[in-house]
């Protein structure tokens, strides 16, 4: 099996390389009756599309999606969708000096040694274009999702960028997408954008780290064990490219803290629901939404192609030193959020699936 799929009932499977003719998804599962077209989706791969701004590479794709089958007049049929983005903005001979030597940081060489074979042209399948696939699926799922639970919002940001962090006291959600950074801090913005200049002037690049959140996440989706709602979470994260660590809510912070500090009170709101004093568990206990915002971040390394000298070897075992060429994103965190949201998505109406499948509607009432 070469595992290019994930999902459960909402199963989504990705093809195509980088410098291929094309690239896309497969999306099995979508409920019917789903409103659905191809602007739609555009309107998600608009977010992630390269060449949109002097932060992220250069290379200029349209990402137009086209739709070719599982939807028909506006509406999905409940069979697979097949999703389509055609590449046209490939220079593949910016990689033919790469063609026999593996690049420090990048999966060449891991790549060579499993399949005996690899696709130097920017990475093939290893490469961060394969996430526009992703993007589109996620616009299916999104689509849906406003249709089974219509108050459900995913957003994500960078809380990071090596060395610069958010102020989360000055926190705002309207910010956003207002900025190439996707920074929820309008103030921050040139203090960002003068950091990353300075590295792209110094042929480097660098590292972030990235929040999603969803909000309006009913209590009750995800199971116990081995079916966790921030397994499958942790999983779809860590799948993205350049993706080295994940965390749900107060992550690896959570080491820091007395248990009388972590554990988030419950107390019964004027709405006869539970509400919590706080949010340590990223709105997931057991393995199961409770109702709160569900959190996940996660950090990626910085971009591996730059134009500073590294030692590596060639095919036969030489010694050699590469620079990479082409066009790259000094920091792979901007277009990761898009990403970042797609994934949140896919796994979030997967388990909205399952859970409707098993339960339906949740069993256990509190305050009756």
């Amino acid at each position: 099996m070469s595992m290019n799929s994930f999902g459960h009932l909402f199963r989504v499977t990705t093809w195509g390389e980088s410098h291929g003719p094309a690239l896309g998804a497969t999306v099995d599962g979508c409920p019917p009756n789903v409103p659905l077209d191809p602007a739609m989706l555009q309107h998600w791969l608009d977010r992630r599309r390269p060449g949109q701004n002097k932060h992220t590479t250069q290379r200029n794709e349209p990402d137009a999606v086209k739709i070719l089958s599982g939807v028909f007049e506006g509406k999905s049929t409940g069979t697979p969708i097949q999703l389509m983005i055609e590449n046209t903005d490939q220079r593949s001979k910016d990689y033919g000096d790469i063609a026999q030597t593996f690049r420090p940081g990048h999966a060449d060489i891991t790549y060579f040694q499993k399949y005996g074979n690899r696709d130097y042209r920017g990475g093939g399948r290893s490469s961060a274009r394969e996430t526009a696939a992703r993007v589109a699926a996620g616009g299916v799922a999104r689509a849906a999702i406003q249709a089974l639970v219509p108050d459900l919002q995913i957003t994500g940001y960078m809380t990071q960028m090596g060395e610069m962090e958010i102020d989360r006291a000055r926190f705002d959600w309207e910010a956003i997408g207002q900025n190439d950074f996707w920074v929820p801090d309008a103030g921050a913005v040139q203090d960002w954008e003068n950091y990353l200049l300075a590295l792209r002037k110094a042929h480097d690049s660098v590292g972030a780290v990235v929040e999603v959140v969803a909000r309006g996440v009913p209590a009750g989706i995800g199971a116990p064990v081995y079916n966790k709602l921030d397994t499958d979470l942790a999983a779809a994260m860590m799948s993205i490219n350049a993706v080295k660590a994940v965390e749900i809510g107060e992550g690896m912070n959570a080491a820091r803290l007395k248990g009388s500090q972590n554990a988030d009170e419950i107390f019964m709101g004027n709405d006869g629901q539970p509400v919590y004093s706080s949010n340590h568990a990223g709105g997931i206990l057991g393995g199961i939404s409770t109702g709160q915002d569900v959190v996940v971040r996660f950090a990626v390394k910085p971009t591996s192609s730059i134009l500073t000298p590294r030692q590596s070897i060639r095919k036969d075992g030489s010694a050699a030193e590469v620079i990479t060429k082409g066009r790259h994103d000094p920091c792979v965190g901007i277009r990761a959020v898009p990403v970042a949201e797609a994934m949140m998505a896919c796994v979030i109406l997967d388990h909205l699936l399952l859970h409707r499948g098993q339960i339906g509607t949740n069993q256990g009432t509190i305050g009756a």
